[in-house]
């Protein structure tokens, strides 16, 4: 029996049940896992007999506490190479006021810069609190990463945006040199 522990704010407690309890009962489905979830707490019990299900589940709910819609989480079910990925800004700078002008510089004005992001490396990103979370395949994580900590370094978003475009243009280049 393989059993995980993880807290998550009272505020994600009601995405991760579900309507009528839905989105737990899909992600006990999919995984073999049980989930115990003590709402007063915040702590969710995932344990199960296959360790790997067990740790895709723990996943779901880590990317559904650091922001991410069910539906999105779910794309770590989808296919078994995504991974999670969880940049803490208090690494970066401890005080709010800070992380508050990183998570802002990383959304962008209306959600453009995020958007971008993802719509130009294929991932999906959940800025959420002191963490920005990034569910992607680990060849699409590099890039998106990359692109991340540029703008937390204060690097103009045009460049950030040009250094992107220039990856994708290596990657469609490498597809071609390698069909051809």
């Amino acid at each position: 029996m393989t059993q995980q522990e993880i807290r998550i704010g009272a505020q994600r407690i009601g995405a991760l049940i579900g309507k009528a309890g839905a989105t737990k009962r899909k992600l006990e489905e999919e995984t073999g896992a049980t989930i115990t979830i003590d709402s007063e707490e915040g702590e969710v019990r995932i344990e199960g007999e296959d360790p790997v299900g067990v740790l895709r589940a723990t996943d779901v709910v880590t990317a559904i506490s650091r922001g991410f819609s069910p539906e999105r989480a779910f794309r770590l079910l989808e296919d078994e190479d995504m991974v999670l990925d969880i940049i803490d800004l208090t690494d970066v700078d401890p005080s709010p006021k800070q992380q508050e002008r990183l998570r802002g510089r990383i959304i962008g004005k209306g959600g453009k810069a995020r958007e971008q992001i993802e719509n130009m490396t294929g991932v999906e990103i959940s800025v959420a609190g002191k963490t920005v979370a990034i569910i992607a395949s680990p060849d699409h994580l590099k890039n998106a990463r990359t692109a991340i900590e540029m703008l937390i370094n204060g690097v103009p978003h045009e460049a950030v945006f040009s250094f992107l475009e220039k990856k994708r243009r290596e990657e469609r280049e490498n597809i071609l040199d390698y069909y051809y």
